[in-house]
């Protein structure tokens, strides 16, 4: 892979170009990174590609190393894995509660305490996910009801 930057006094907008022989999965995954710049996020549903604006994601999950992403009315799968995506989403408020979820602080409705410091997290779908007890200190804290 070559990379060229081209400074430009007189440009009026950044624009980015990428020359490739073929649409491969490494050229589709740069497209979805260069998208977090404007708070979108690729995913596939149907065989289609969907821009996903960043504040309709409820959470996200992985199951059998794939990564779904959930907003109030479908479902979506993610080329990314769940480290890559919790990296990327993270300044953006998401965090991390178990294993296999990530979940939108601002979509969570309530939170209740489970056996042995786990937390169930009720998400603004009603969804309900555990939160292990390895995170649950964590969110508490970041939630600000420590």
């Amino acid at each position: 892979m070559k990379i060229e930057i081209h400074v430009d006094e007189k440009a009026a907008d950044l624009e980015i170009s990428i020359t490739c022989k073929q649409l491969t999965p490494d050229v589709e995954k740069i497209l979805a990174t260069l998208r977090m710049i404007n708070h979108q996020l690729t995913a596939r549903k149907d065989n289609e590609i969907h821009l996903l604006d960043i504040e309709q994601i409820i959470y996200i999950e992985s199951v059998d190393r794939k990564c779904f992403i959930y907003t109030e009315d479908e479902v979506y799968e993610s080329e990314f894995k769940l480290y890559e995506l919790e990296h990327q989403l993270e300044e953006f408020g998401f965090f991390r509660v178990s294993k296999s979820f990530l979940i939108h602080l601002q979509n969570i409705q309530s939170l209740k305490a489970e056996i042995n410091r786990k937390i169930r997290v009720t998400m603004s779908n009603g969804e309900q996910i555990i939160a292990s007890r390895q995170y649950s200190d964590e969110l508490k804290k970041r939630l600000g009801v420590m």
